[in-house]
Formats: C-alpha cells, sequence, structure tokens
C-alpha cells in the first residue's frame, strides 16, 4: 500500500473521533483540525523548497496526518498562537530535521504536543464545560484568535479531576463531580477504538502495539487498583477510556516509522508504552502521560530493532554454519565417488 493511500484511510479512521470529539466540545475541534491540516502542510512545503526537495513530496499525505492528530490533541479553545508553535515543532524540529518521512525518530504529533503540554500546562488542560461548548464556528475562530475573551470558561478532564481529588474516595469523588464529562470521554475512546478497527480490518496497521499497550494498562490498572480508596490509581474502564487512550494505541503507538519493525518488537513497545502511561499518570506530575510515554518508547525502538537483529543473527547462524558443511560433505562424498 502506498504511503499516500495509507494515509487517506488512517485519516478516514478518524472521524468518528472527531465527530464525537466536536459533539461534545464543540466546534474548536474542527477548526484545530483544519488550521493544524493547512498549517503542517504549508511548513512541509516551506522545508522542501529550503531543502531544494521537489513539492511532490508532500502528496504523500503526511504532514496532513500529522496535522489531524495533532488538531484532535488540543483543547478546542487554544490560541492559533499556540498551536502554530506545535505544527512548527512537529514539520520542523520532529520531522525534517532528522530528514524526513521515513527518517525521523519521534512521532511529530506527539512532539508538538509534548512542547505544549510543557510550555502552556494551564492552557492545555482547558476543556470547555458542558454549558459552556460552542458550536458556532464564528464564535470558535473569535475565542482562539483572542478576539472574544474567555472568563469562567472551561473545565478540567476526568484525569485532571482524579488525580488532584485530594483525600476523596472513588465513590465521594464520582458523587462530587459526577459522570457527565466521564461519559463524554468514554464516549470519545469509543469512537477511537471503532477508527482504530477499522485500520486493523483494512491492514492498515498492525495489532500487535495497540493489544499489548491496551492489556498492560489493564493488568497494571487492575493489580493497583484497591477498591476505590482515597489512595486509588483507577479502575481498569477508568485508565481505558480516559484522555488519548484509544487514539494513541490505534493511531499513534502503531506509526511505522517510529515503532519497531519486528513483530516481537512492536509487542515490547506497546508494552513499554502502557507501563510508562500508567506510572505517569499515577505518579508523574501531568496527569495524562501518553505523549512522553510514545516518544520515550520511540527513542527505544532502535535498540529494540538491533535487539532482535542479533537474536535473529544467532539463532540463523548456526543453521548456515550446518547448511554449509552438509553441502561441503556433499561435495566431498561427490568427488570420492568420481
Amino acid at each position: 500500500m502506498a504511503t499516500s493511500q495509507l494515509m487517506m484511510k488512517v485519516q478516514l479512521a478518524l472521524l468518528p473521533g472527531i465527530f464525537a470529539l466536536t459533539y461534545f466540545f464543540g466546534i474548536g475541534i474542527i477548526v484545530n483540525v483544519a488550521f493544524t491540516m493547512l498549517l503542517c502542510l504549508a511548513l512541509e512545503l516551506m522545508v522542501l523548497k529550503l531543502r531544494d526537495m521537489p513539492l511532490s513530496i508532500s502528496r504523500d499525505h503526511s504532514a496532513l496526518c500529522t496535522g489531524a492528530l495533532l488538531g484532535l490533541a488540543l483543547p478546542p479553545n487554544l490560541p492559533f498562537g499556540i498551536i502554530l508553535i506545535a505544527c512548527i515543532f512537529a514539520i520542523i524540529f520532529a520531522k525534517h530535521m532528522y530528514g524526513g518521512l521515513g527518517q525521523n525518530i519521534f512521532n511529530p504529533a506527539m512532539v508538538g504536543f509534548a512542547v505544549l503540554i510543557i510550555s502552556f500546562p494551564l492552557a492545555m488542560s482547558d476543556w470547555p464545560a458542558p454549558e459552556f461548548v460552542i458550536y458556532s464556528f464564528i464564535d470558535a475562530v473569535a475565542v482562539k484568535a483572542g478576539i472574544t475573551p474567555i472568563d469562567a470558561f472551561t473545565g478540567a478532564t476526568p484525569l485532571d479531576q482524579f488525580k488532584f481529588r485530594g483525600a476523596l474516595t472513588v465513590d465521594e469523588f464520582w458523587q462530587e463531580f459526577g459522570t457527565q464529562t466521564w461519559n463524554a470521554w468514554l464516549t470519545i475512546n469509543i469512537a477511537f477504538l471503532a477508527g482504530g478497527l477499522y485500520l486493523l480490518n483494512n491492514r492498515v496497521c498492525s495489532w500487535r502495539a495497540p493489544l499489548s499497550m491496551l492489556l498492560t494498562l489493564f493488568v497494571l490498572s487492575i493489580a493497583f487498583f484497591d477498591g476505590g480508596s482515597s489512595s486509588s490509581l483507577g479502575s481498569p474502564l477508568f485508565h481505558l477510556f480516559s484522555g488519548a487512550t484509544m487514539m494513541a494505541a490505534f493511531f499513534i503507538a502503531t506509526d511505522p516509522v517510529t515503532s519497531p519493525d519486528s513483530n516481537r518488537g512492536q509487542v515490547i513497545f506497546g508494552v513499554g508504552v502502557g507501563l510508562l502511561t500508567f506510572v505517569i499518570r499515577s505518579i508523574g506530575a501531568y496527569p495524562e502521560g501518553i505523549a512522553f510515554a510514545i516518544l520515550l518508547m520511540n527513542a527505544a525502538s532502535p535498540l529494540l530493532d538491533y535487539i532482535e537483529y542479533r537474536i535473529e543473527y544467532r539463532v540463523n547462524k548456526p543453521v548456515k554454519k550446518i547448511l554449509l558443511t552438509d553441502s561441503s560433505t556433499e561435495d566431498s562424498s561427490a568427488e570420492d565417488s568420481a
């Protein structure tokens, strides 16, 4: 399958997630996706021109796919200026500074997201409360452009609320914060799961990394779930269907460029992402750890491929020696008979 076809299928699979996010958080999601896609494509063309490379390279749709993934990871009311920073780091620093598509070590969308979550933590945690969701395109653009101010306008995600709930037990947490926001993210994750199953059915990605990541999150959340005390780390259902879990499992962890090539390496990669995500969510400084988990495992991917190569080399080398010996014996026997 050509790269452009693969990228178009990925963008098609994102549609259920886009619709779900837009339904719960407003038209700002679509504005994000459109803006990041166009901006990433423009930056790609600019860099290709500066590098004196054919502009036709941009037809592989990789920049558009990066923009779509990045736009979906951002809050709907995030200012355009901050989004521009994310796109610059994604396309210029994470992709083309390594040589372009196929040579980048880190997932570009996650690099752009990580830069923002470190640089603008408050802005990145501001998702609109249900009563303040904007469904007007003009109003959304005005807010993002800074024309219309937003006051007492935002609410935290379930991961934010749960991590910083204080001494509340799990039951007390749900009684105080309710389940409305959680139900929204549950539905959003189911939508991305549906898109992921479409990718698997069309053989766009392998099942190994997503399944191993989700199973690792599931096992760890069961092992450390104490029934709901104030020190509980969250139930399996909460971890699997909160934040960007399903989107990361099927659309980020499956990136063929920044994940291992071997089957065994992909399983280890998924386990690593699930483990690091759980650790960061539980004891790290950030409520959502998927972006950092992906980037750390991206850095480990070359090592995983090298280890797999060494294992295959050691397994196959004795076989080659045996074949050579057998061949030499047959030749010698033939000469003696002659």
